[in-house]
């Protein structure tokens, strides 16, 4: 039975991609802050010989340890990371303290290299690490800040750890979403200028969703996904790579920004 360890599994994404992994037929370790989602993630999975959770703040210096502990505990091998754990909401770099800074550098850079450090060291032939980063690893991303320095960091990690270890037989990959529907973007989808922003410059008639994201991921694990090394797969209905508006976008009235 193959074990997956699915970081920020306690919402949106992670806990999207901790549950269609278990449907694959794998154990799943999910980590989260949550610890009462975490119970939920628990019961979606339904399988107690299958799931284990664990509450606790990635950024910690004992956490990566910890987390890599717990599964080779419960089942003796890891087979696959999935570095998702993240925050959203980031400013400009001229409003952003080094707090804040050091915050998303810590959770969405810091953390996935050192769980992968961490975690490498267990894996064997056929294993994987995907990192979830954004489609602002690739563009520069309005008041992106901190959150696409972090996450451009993390690409570049993914294509270090693919030259470095796949003649080992351990792959690396990034799966760059767009903005979906989570419980972290509900909240600034309610600003018209950022619904306008991709709405309008999606080619697509939708936005992301979970399972868009997670059945990538998911791809990534399987058996079609093993000769991928060093890439990014971007999930975001074309908004990076077209210059697309809608023809509101294009009819609209132009306003002071």
């Amino acid at each position: 039975m193959q074990v997956a360890i699915v970081t920020g599994a306690s919402s949106g994404i992670g806990f999207g991609t901790a549950v269609k992994l278990a449907g694959m037929g794998m154990a799943v370790l999910g980590v989260g802050r949550d610890e009462k989602r975490l119970g939920e993630l628990a019961q979606a999975i339904g399988e107690p010989a299958r799931a284990a959770t664990l509450a606790v703040d990635l950024t910690l210096d004992a956490a990566p340890k910890q987390v890599v502990d717990l599964a080779l505990s419960r089942w003796g091998r890891i087979d696959f990371l999935i570095n998702n754990a993240g925050v959203g909401s980031p400013k400009p770099l001229h409003e952003t303290d080094d707090q804040t800074l050091d915050h998303f550098l810590g959770l969405m850079l810091r953390s996935p290299f050192r769980m992968a450090r961490e975690a490498i060291a267990h894996m064997k032939q056929d294993a994987a690490i995907i990192n979830v980063t954004s489609t602002f690893a690739h563009v520069g991303g309005l008041r992106g800040g901190a959150y696409s320095a972090a996450k451009a960091g993390l690409t570049g990690l993914t294509q270090h750890i693919a030259c470095q270890y796949g003649a080992s037989g351990i792959r690396c990959n990034a799966v760059a979403p767009g903005v979906t529907v989570t419980p972290m973007t509900e909240g600034r989808l309610q600003d018209e200028r950022f619904r306008r922003m991709n709405v309008e410059m999606t080619p697509h008639t939708r936005l992301g969703r979970v399972e868009d994201v997670a059945s990538t991921i998911a791809f990534l694990c399987s058996p079609g996904g093993s000769f991928i090394n060093g890439q990014t797969i971007v999930v975001d209905g074309g908004w990076s790579s077209t210059k697309y508006l809608s023809d509101f976008a294009l009819t609209s009235a132009w306003t002071a920004r």
